[in-house]
């Protein structure tokens, strides 16, 4: 059973506060830059808010699109010698888990880069398990409950060091 760590945002300026903090340790933890991070929740639950206040925060200039329609958005973090890519995809339109393996993403997963995934369980058995999973539940409209679980070894070291080293708090 995965270790889990859990939070309560009460207000969109936590969800920017949890952001910034996992921003900061994705680009310090060995690998991170390449970390795979399933979110999920139910339509509302604030995926995308939580996935924008991170690509801020990891340094994406310019304007950050929802992938609803596209699939996915690519998105460079950073410049010069610490510049990173990151892949946000939201798989809420797929009807079949094949639909992945058509649109060729096996060799955006192969590369190296963040992949931020919204539904993911829109494409089961198809995706490379997760690092991190990060789970959201509305408790109203503004206050989320947060449980972040690790799946991988990789994972689970980041989120030991989550615990452990003042990210959490």
């Amino acid at each position: 059973m995965p270790q889990v760590w859990t939070g309560l945002w009460p207000d969109e300026s936590a969800t920017q506060s949890f952001a910034a903090r996992l921003a900061q340790a994705l680009q310090t933890w060995p690998g991170g830059r390449d970390a795979r991070i399933e979110l999920r929740g139910n339509l509302g639950a604030g995926k995308t808010t939580l996935v924008r206040h991170l690509l801020r925060a990891a340094g994406v200039q310019g304007r950050i699109k929802s992938p609803t329609y596209a699939v996915v958005e690519p998105h460079q973090a950073g410049t010069g010698d610490t510049a990173w890519p990151i892949w946000h995809f939201d798989f809420y339109r797929f009807s079949d888990p094949q639909e992945w393996e058509d649109a060729g993403f096996r060799d955006i997963f192969a590369g190296p880069g963040l992949k931020l995934m919204e539904w993911p369980d829109k494409v089961a058995g198809q995706l490379p398990p997760a690092d991190l999973v990060i789970a959201l539940h509305a408790l109203d409209e503004d206050q989320r409950q947060v449980h972040m679980s690790a799946h991988t070894p990789a994972g689970q070291a980041w989120l030991n060091d989550w615990m452990g080293n003042g990210h959490a708090r």
